[in-house]
């Protein structure tokens, strides 16, 4: 299990001025629907966008705290 809280930190660790949201699809706390808008991806193509957020989240990925993710990743500027 992660919390919202958590995920956010690591997403802000890689990210600092990015604003994360973060809903529990299941209910089980480690389905996730996530949203992130950061000036980090301003220029990136999409792929890159959510390279970014997988390696800003490697962790919990990897020790299983995080099992599925649909992610939104957006620029300040709305791209």
């Amino acid at each position: 299990m992660i919390t919202s809280d958590v995920m956010t930190s690591y997403i802000q660790q890689s990210m600092p001025d990015a604003v994360v949201t973060v809903i529990d699809l299941k209910g089980t706390m480690d389905h996730f629907k996530l949203k992130v808008v950061s000036e980090a991806f301003s220029g990136k193509p999409i792929m890159d966008r959510h390279r970014m957020i997988y390696q800003a989240l490697d962790v919990p990925m990897k020790d299983g705290r995080i099992h599925a993710l649909e992610i939104t990743a957006e620029a300040n500027d709305g791209s």
